[in-house]
C-alpha cells in the first residue's frame, strides 16, 4: 500500500528525501549562491503542511495497474475523477471555459503537453516546417523546446511582432506572461495562416486578477503552478476541436503511454480540497484556509517587501501592473506574478551577471529575446531564500565597486 501526502508532516530543521533519509535543510548564508533561476515553487510549501491529512491519499498495491482509464474519453488515460476536478477547479476560479463541450487532455506537465499541441496544430503533408513565433520577452524554454527535436514539422520562428512571412505559422501567447507579468494577446500580424496556443499557466488569482473567463481553441495549464506541486508533474490542455485532442492524445501515448495514475489520483484530490474549503465559504473558516487568498497573501507580501528595497536603489528598478477588477476575489488589485522582471540602471549592461557577483543565480533577458540589461528573478523560492536575496540588494549603493560587465 502507499500513502501519497501533499506534503511531509513538520520536522524542525530537517527535509525527507525520497529514499526515506533524514537530509538537514541548508540556510542560505551570505557567502553562499541563491538559485532565483527557476521558478521551482516552494512559496506556497506552509499551506500545504497544514493540509497534509486532507491531502492524504491511500494507493493498494493491486490499483492503478492497466494503461487504461477511460476508453470512453478522448484521452483515454486520464483518470475520470481527474477530468471531473480540473473542470469543477475552472468553475470555482471561473479563468477557462472547461465544460463538456471541450476536451481535456492531461500531460506530464504543460511542457510535454506544448510538444504535444505543436505535433497537432503542425501540418502534416507542408514540404516545410511551420514557424512557431512568441512576441519577446517570451518564455525562456520555448525556443529550445521547439528546436530540441530537430522537427521537420515546426521551427522557431523568433519573435511574433517581427514575423512578417507569407508563411503558416503557430504563435504562443503567455498569459500572465512569462518573464514580466504582464496580460498577452496575439500580436503576429502577416499574410500567413496563423494557429495559436494561449499558455495560461499564471492565469490563477494568487499571480494575478482573473478578468475574464477564456474561450480559446487551445489552452494549456500546469498544476505545478497552479498549487506549487511541481513534482506531480501534471497539466492538462483545454481544446475545442476534437481532432487537435486526438494528435495530442496520440503524441503523448507514443512519447510516454500516458500519465502517472498516482499523479493524477493525487491532483484529483488535492483540487477536491482547494474547491471543498470554497464551498464551506460563510462557516468559520479562516482566510487562510482558503488556498488562493493565502497563496495571494503571500505573494502580495513578496513584492511589497521587494518594492520596498528597489525603490531606495538607484541600479534597480521592476516593472508596475495596473490595478484590475477581479472576478474571482470581488476586488480590485494589481498584479503580484510569480517572477520579478528587474532592470539594471545606472551603466550595468548585464544584470545576470551583475546578479551573480552578488552570488545570485537569476536569468539574463538574452534568453528571452531582449537586452541582457533584464533578468527575471523568482518570487517562488522558500522564505529563507528570498529573504537573504533581499539582504542582499537592500546593500546595494551606486558608490559601491562593482564589475558592471
Amino acid at each position: 500500500m502507499v500513502v501519497l501526502k501533499a506534503a511531509s508532516p513538520p520536522v524542525p530543521s530537517v527535509n525527507k528525501i525520497n529514499n526515506g533519509t533524514i537530509k538537514p535543510l541548508i540556510t542560505p548564508s551570505p557567502s553562499s549562491f541563491i538559485n532565483l533561476d527557476q521558478g521551482d515553487p516552494e512559496v506556497f510549501r506552509a499551506y500545504w503542511r497544514k493540509k497534509s491529512e486532507e491531502c492524504t491519499v491511500v494507493i493498494n498495491g493491486e490499483d492503478l495497474m492497466s494503461y487504461l482509464s477511460d476508453t470512453s474519453n478522448v484521452c483515454w488515460f486520464m483518470l475520470p475523477e481527474l477530468r471531473e476536478a480540473i473542470q469543477r477547479l475552472h468553475r470555482v476560479v471561473g479563468n477557462a471555459s472547461a465544460g463538456i463541450d471541450k476536451h481535456i487532455v492531461v500531460g506530464t506537465g504543460s511542457t510535454q503537453l506544448f510538444q504535444a499541441a505543436l505535433f497537432a496544430l503542425s501540418p502534416s503533408d507542408s514540404p516545410i516546417p511551420i514557424n512557431v513565433v512568441a512576441a519577446s520577452p517570451y518564455y525562456s524554454e520555448y525556443k529550445d523546446e521547439v528546436e530540441i527535436l530537430r522537427s521537420g514539422l515546426y521551427r522557431w520562428g523568433g519573435d511574433a511582432r517581427e514575423y512578417d512571412k507569407n508563411e503558416e505559422y503557430i504563435e504562443v501567447v503567455t498569459a500572465p506572461n512569462n518573464p514580466c507579468g504582464s496580460m498577452r494577446r496575439g500580436v503576429a500580424n502577416c499574410e500567413g495562416e496563423g494557429k495559436v496556443i494561449h499558455d495560461l499557466a499564471y492565469y490563477w488569482p494568487q499571480y494575478t486578477p482573473i478578468t475574464q473567463q477564456y474561450d480559446h481553441d487551445l489552452m494549456l495549464f500546469t498544476f505545478s503552478k497552479c498549487t506549487g506541486h511541481a513534482g506531480s508533474r501534471i497539466g492538462w490542455a483545454i481544446v475545442k476541436d476534437i481532432e487537435v485532442a486526438r494528435k495530442m492524445t496520440r503524441f503523448i501515448q507514443m512519447s510516454s503511454i500516458g500519465v502517472s495514475k498516482e499523479s493524477q489520483t493525487r491532483v484529483a484530490k488535492i483540487i477536491g480540497v482547494i474547491c471543498d474549503s470554497y464551498e464551506k465559504i460563510g462557516s468559520s473558516l479562516d482566510s487562510d484556509e482558503l488556498f488562493f487568498e493565502y497563496s495571494k497573501r503571500k505573494m502580495r507580501e513578496r513584492w511589497e517587501k521587494l518594492r520596498a528595497v528597489v525603490d531606495k536603489s538607484n541600479l534597480l528598478s521592476l516593472a508596475k501592473y495596473p490595478k484590475t477588477y477581479c472576478t474571482f476575489t470581488n476586488h480590485t488589485s494589481e498584479s503580484y506574478p510569480a517572477f520579478a522582471w528587474m532592470k539594471c540602471k545606472g551603466g550595468i549592461e548585464d544584470c545576470e551577471s551583475f546578479m551573480r557577483n552578488l552570488k545570485v543565480f537569476v536569468r539574463g533577458g538574452k534568453r528571452f529575446g531582449v537586452d541582457q540589461k533584464y533578468a527575471r528573478v523568482s518570487l517562488l523560492s522558500r522564505d529563507d531564500m528570498f529573504n537573504e536575496f533581499l539582504t542582499r540588494i537592500s546593500n546595494i549603493t551606486s558608490d559601491r565597486k562593482y564589475n558592471l560587465n
